[in-house]
């Protein structure tokens, strides 16, 4: 006979089921109980069905916050991005949140906006609010600072990367991308190459370390920049792209091809071509980075390398539950595979 529950006012149980009812019930201890909830083996199979039985007919629905006491975790973990409204950070959030949850975990989305305050509170895993570990892409914080704090909160950077401490960090391969897309223009007759993007004062960012590989194929296939052709930015945006772009058309007619650090980069510094009449791919070809949407339907379609969003989201997680689960050995990198998408902006002239 099942345990009597004061009924509320509404005719709805006044409390859920508990353990004890679900004892009482199957006939079974508590201890019993708990091995059945937490599927532990050493139950017989007949009592172990009893108890399930006495669980579907009580509607009993283990305690979340008695789960987490006995864990000493929440199943969450959050998202530090600079910007969620960004075209590539929509679609990367959205990657993780299909990770955590095939694997159980809940994702919270932060937007930092850039701001050191900010990006320290997410250093130091949100205090206060029950978050297991970070995924984090930094732009202002000090990265000495965040090496010492990432010893602490189980870390996981997908932005910037520390040569010290213990976040891992999870990325396509910068130098080696920009490498290929340097090569792909220099097959279609590109010679003399421009880039956008890059921060020195931060020379393990993404822009940075795609810069370098630039410098790095221009060498080897000796073909032409110069430092006036090399502008740096810490903002990609469409609108960065498009002043950027402004400064190179006295150089229209010496380069021939643009290298932009990211998509929204190329999208802003085609819209200023287009509007000095400067011919793409004709004239200069453009590529960028991230492969987002909007590149397919710009005219001419973006060129640009993609990352495989799901693969990286799949590695983000494994190491960042390593780091949850007590890995505190030191920094990992995980490079995962990217693709060259060719379209009609980096063409050969013809």
């Amino acid at each position: 006979m099942a345990p009597e529950v004061q009924a509320g006012t509404n005719g709805q149980p006044a409390r859920p089921a508990r353990l004890k009812d679900v004892a009482e019930l199957a006939g079974v201890s508590l201890k019993t109980v708990t091995n059945v909830v937490h599927e532990r083996q050493h139950v017989k199979a007949e009592t172990r069905a009893r108890v399930k039985a006495a669980i579907a007919e009580l509607g009993y629905t283990p305690s979340l916050v008695g789960r987490q006491l006995q864990s000493g975790r929440s199943n969450i973990v959050a998202l530090a991005v600079p910007r969620i409204d960004e075209p590539y950070l929509g679609a990367l959030a959205h990657a993780l949140i299909m990770a955590g949850e095939r694997r159980g975990y809940a994702v919270f989305t932060d937007e930092t906006g850039r701001s050191d305050e900010h990006e320290l509170r997410a250093a130091a895993g949100y205090p206060g609010n029950s978050i297991d570990g970070v995924i984090y892409s930094p732009l202002a914080v000090d990265p000495g600072r965040l090496a010492d704090m990432s010893r602490f909160t189980p870390m996981v950077l997908l932005g910037e990367h520390l040569s010290e401490g213990a976040a891992d960090y999870v990325a396509i391969d910068n130098e080696q991308s920009a490498r290929d897309v340097v090569r792909h223009l220099a097959d279609g007759g590109r010679r003399r190459i421009a880039y956008i993007g890059g921060n020195p004062s931060r020379p393990l960012s993404v822009g940075q370390l795609r810069f370098r590989g630039v410098r790095a194929a221009v060498d080897e296939l000796e073909l032409e920049t110069r430092d006036d052709w090399l502008l740096r930015c810490d903002r990609y945006s469409r609108e960065t792209g498009a002043a950027m772009a402004e400064q190179l058309l006295p150089r229209i007619g010496e380069i021939d091809a643009l290298i932009c650090a990211s998509d929204l980069l190329a999208i802003g510094a085609i819209r200023t071509f287009i509007e000095h009449q400067v011919r793409v791919p004709d004239d200069v070809a453009v590529i960028g980075w991230d492969n987002i949407v909007d590149g397919q339907y710009l005219s001419p379609s973006l060129s640009s390398v993609a990352t495989d969003l799901d693969l990286l989201a799949d590695r983000t997680f494994e190491a960042l539950i390593s780091r949850i689960e007590g890995n505190r050995d030191p920094a990992r990198v995980y490079t995962v595979p990217h693709e060259l998408v060719i379209r009609e902006s980096s063409r050969s002239p013809i």
